[in-house]
């Protein structure tokens, strides 16, 4: 799977507040979010990261500013029309969210059988399937159930969903989530291997500030199939053109509190922002 995308913001929040009856979720929230960067969102329960991904694709309205997706304002877009954007873009669920009820190969097809667009023959789509299914290490499950893998398997499944129809843009919703460390740190090398193999922006949201670390950190070398590292805190200058480069955020309360690389995050004096950082 590989493919060159033009840099350009694939998405942008100006000023976007949301609001669930008196509770603001996300409080003027701004950023943007360019071809092969990666934003790791951090924050305590309830502080809304998962609420910016469900806004950002449409899955909740917002109270103010403005989301542009793919160069397209979606506030006031019809359902159709969301519908055909969110196929433009991959995402990783909380826990997978794969179907129980169809195989492995079924769950990562669903993208391409159900795009309303670019219908491709079903042989097509097997070879898809089989190569999204390889690029995570999981060729050999195509006919197995989600009740039949490990957790960590499953999230991994849930990967090769999100990027078979190689999409500019990726979510991720705590996607390290509930398993151990080693599993863990397979997820997120997966993650590096599809922003680094085409070139994706990636919005993470975690709890674990290791899985920005790596992202930051690390990137896949496609001549010799591994991660490597690149130099100290991954991104540099936090205004490079760095395809590594990875932003950090700090969500308190629905609002964004923090904004910048991880050196600037280690640095941070704040209580609040400094408790996600594990210190030695």
């Amino acid at each position: 799977m590989d493919s060159n995308r033009e840099t350009g913001s694939l998405i942008r929040f100006d000023n976007v507040t949301v609001r669930f009856d008196d509770l603001v979720a996300v409080d003027g929230v701004s950023f943007e979010l360019s071809a092969g960067e990666t934003r790791v969102i951090l924050g305590s329960a309830g502080s809304g990261k998962t609420t910016i991904l469900k806004a950002a694709i449409g899955l909740i309205p917002i109270n103010g500013g403005r989301i542009i997706l793919l160069g397209q304002e979606i506030e006031n877009m019809e359902e159709r029309q969301l519908f055909g954007l969110r196929s433009s873009v991959g995402v990783l669920f909380q826990e997978g969210g794969l179907f129980d009820s169809i195989t492995v190969g079924e769950n990562v097809a669903y993208p391409l059988v159900n795009r309303k667009t670019d219908r491709l023959p079903a042989s097509e789509i097997q070879t898809k399937v089989v190569d999204a299914l390889t690029f995570v290490e999981l060729g050999h499950t195509v006919d197995k159930y989600p009740s039949e893998l490990s957790g960590g398997m499953r999230r991994r499944v849930g990967i090769a969903r999100a990027v078979i129809t190689e999409p500019p843009l990726v979510f991720y919703d705590s996607p390290t989530a509930g398993l151990d460390p080693i599993t863990a740190n397979t997820i997120m090398a997966l993650i590096a291997k599809e922003r680094d193999s085409l070139n994706a922006a990636n919005l993470i949201v975690t709890t674990r500030y290791q899985d920005g670390q790596l992202m930051a950190n690390f990137r896949y070398n496609r001549t010799y199939g591994h991660l490597e590292p690149v130099s100290k805190n991954g991104d540099g200058d936090r205004h490079s053109s760095n395809p590594t480069r990875t932003i950090f955020m700090v969500m308190k309360e629905g609002r964004l509190v923090f904004e910048g690389t991880q050196a600037e995050l280690e640095a941070s004096n704040d209580s609040y922002i400094s408790k996600f950082v594990p210190r030695s």
